[in-house]
């Protein structure tokens, strides 16, 4: 047979948990119950839910664009995660003891960065107080949001503008290395002075600006090195720990 009428052949995946975790399709089935929790939850709770910013961000530009359609933006993020696994051309299956390893996985570093968050508060950042006493409706939305914020911000800031960020260098000529570094620390800035921006923006101050910043670079490595799906258990479980500590 002609060389060039050969097939092209399927690229290799690992068969260990590191490899499949990282797998266009293994997030979308890993992220795909927090996002049907999220905009169930939010229909439930009616208008005054409580949205994501970039839930919020990304509906605008649809509609900015003409579509106005309620359930495109969790479409176009199945979309994107589908068409990404299909252009990889991988096998279309994923074993069950993945999502186990990716739970985990993704718990163990939500309470490391919450952890990390206590001490800087507890010992170097005293003058931080949190806010206490939600009632149940304010606190199931506030966690509802969570949700959304562990899905939609890692969609905005890691798969869109992460990769746009990279790829704009690259193109720049800033070399490899110094294209993911840039990426990451502009996207990460950009991550935190968002949550100071519109109506329902945190009051700036340095201090909580740096920390959200550090955790824009860890949910930026881990979205670059172990995947879509492993960025957005890790923020998703983290928040639901800042409102459950909160509430306590």
């Amino acid at each position: 047979m002609d060389e060039q009428a050969r097939p092209a052949q399927v690229p290799a995946v690992g068969n260990d948990y590191w490899s499949q975790s990282r797998r266009p399709l293994a997030s979308l089935f890993f992220a795909a119950p927090l996002l049907v929790i999220y905009e169930l939850g939010l229909i439930c709770l009616g208008p005054n839910a409580p949205r994501n910013g970039a839930d919020d961000w990304l509906r605008q530009t649809l509609n900015l664009l003409g579509f106005n359609a309620y359930f495109l933006l969790p479409i176009l993020t199945v979309g994107i995660l589908v068409g990404w696994h299909h252009v990889l051309r991988q096998p279309w299956r994923v074993s069950r003891k993945v999502f186990y390893g990716m739970t985990g996985e993704c718990f163990i570093l939500a309470v490391s960065l919450w952890l990390f968050w206590d001490v800087l508060y507890r010992f170097l950042l005293p003058a931080v107080v949190h806010t206490v006493g939600l009632s149940i409706g304010n606190f199931l939305g506030t966690i509802i949001s969570y949700l959304g914020a562990g899905i939609y911000e890692e969609l905005l800031f890691r798969l869109i503008l992460l990769n746009l960020g990279i790829g704009v260098l690259a193109w720049m000529r800033a070399g490899s290395r110094a294209s993911v570094i840039g990426g990451i620390v502009l996207t990460s800035l950009l991550f935190s002075a968002a949550h100071y921006v519109g109506p329902c923006g945190d009051e700036f101050g340095w201090r909580t600006f740096f920390f959200r910043f550090l955790a824009g670079v860890l949910f930026a490595i881990l979205f670059r090195y172990r995947g879509f799906g492993i960025a957005v258990g890790t923020h998703a479980f983290y928040n639901v720990l800042v409102g459950l500590s909160t509430r306590a």
